[in-house]
C-alpha cells in the first residue's frame, strides 16, 4: 500500500516546545518548594497534563487538593501558552519535511496532547512561517475520547481525512505517541528530543527529520510491512 496520509505529532517533533512545557512545570516545582528531577521531566514527555502533574507531585513529594491540582495545572497551561506566544521554532528538518508534504498533496494532519487553545498559538505560527495552512486536520489533547497513548487520537484524525490507517505514516517524539500510532494501525517514524526510544517492530528511528522526505516515509511504510506481513 503507497503513502496515503502522514500525521504529526507537535511538541518536540515539529517545533521546541517541549522546552517551554518544562520551564512551566520546572516553574510549579519551585513556587511548591522542590525542584523537579530530570528523570521525573523525562517521564512526563508526551503525556497529559492529569499523568504530568502527578508525576510532579510524585517527585517533589507533595500532596495537593483537587481545587489546588485544577489550579496548578490551568497555572502550567496559561505560561506555556505564554512562553509559545513569545515564538515556536522548527525541529530540525522539519519545515523542510511538512512543506514537501504539502506541495505533494498528501493529505496531512496534526495529532498532539496539547489543548487547542495552546496548539492554536503554534499553528498560527508555522501558518504564517509557510504562508498557507499545512494540515487538513487537527486532533488536540481536549477534543479526544482518550490521549496517548491510546490510539483514539491518531484513529479521529485518520477517520477525519478518510485514510487507510495501513497506508499512514505517524511522526512522533515520545513513547506514548509512538505507542498512539502504533495501536492505530500505522507506520510510525520515530526522532526522540527529550525521551529516548528504542528499536521495536513497527518503528523506524531517525535522529532527527533532517534529510526526511516522501520517499524516506514511504521506506518506513515498506520497513513496517516486511517486519508485520499482515499489516
Amino acid at each position: 500500500m503507497g503513502l496515503q496520509a502522514v500525521l504529526f505529532d507537535m511538541d518536540g517533533t515539529l517545533v521546541e516546545t517541549e522546552q517551554y512545557w518544562g520551564e512551566a512545570m520546572n516553574a510549579l516545582a519551585h513556587q511548591l518548594g522542590g525542584r523537579m528531577s530530570a528523570a521525573a521531566r523525562e517521564r512526563t514527555v508526551g503525556t497529559s497534563m492529569h499523568f504530568a502533574m502527578n508525576v510532579l507531585y510524585e517527585d517533589l513529594g507533595v500532596v495537593r487538593r483537587e481545587d489546588q491540582r485544577d489550579a496548578d495545572a490551568a497555572w502550567v497551561e496559561e505560561r506555556t501558552r505564554e512562553l509559545m506566544d513569545s515564538g515556536s521554532h522548527w525541529r530540525p528538518g522539519a519545515r523542510e519535511l511538512v512543506s514537501e508534504v504539502v506541495a505533494s498533496g498528501v493529505p496531512a494532519a496534526l495529532v498532539t496532547t496539547t489543548p487547542r487553545r495552546l496548539a492554536s498559538v503554534v499553528l498560527r505560527h508555522l501558518t504564517e512561517d509557510l504562508g498557507c495552512e499545512p494540515f487538513g486536520v487537527t486532533v488536540c489533547g481536549d477534543e479526544v475520547s482518550a490521549r496517548k497513548p491510546d490510539p483514539a487520537p491518531y484513529r479521529q484524525a485518520m477517520a477525519a481525512l478518510r485514510v487507510d490507517p495501513a497506508g499512514c505514516v505517524v511522526i512522533e517524539d515520545s513513547l506514548a505517541g509512538v505507542t498512539s500510532g502504533m495501536a492505530a494501525g500505522a507506520a510510525v517514524l520515530g526522532v526522540p528530543s527529550l525521551q529516548p526510544l528504542h528499536p521495536m517492530p513497527g518503528l523506524t528511528l531517525r535522529p532527527s527529520l533532517t534529510g526526511v522526505g516522501l520517499a524516506e516515509l514511504a521506506e518506513v511504510l515498506t520497513a513496517r510491512d516486511r517486519d508485520d506481513p499482515a499489516a
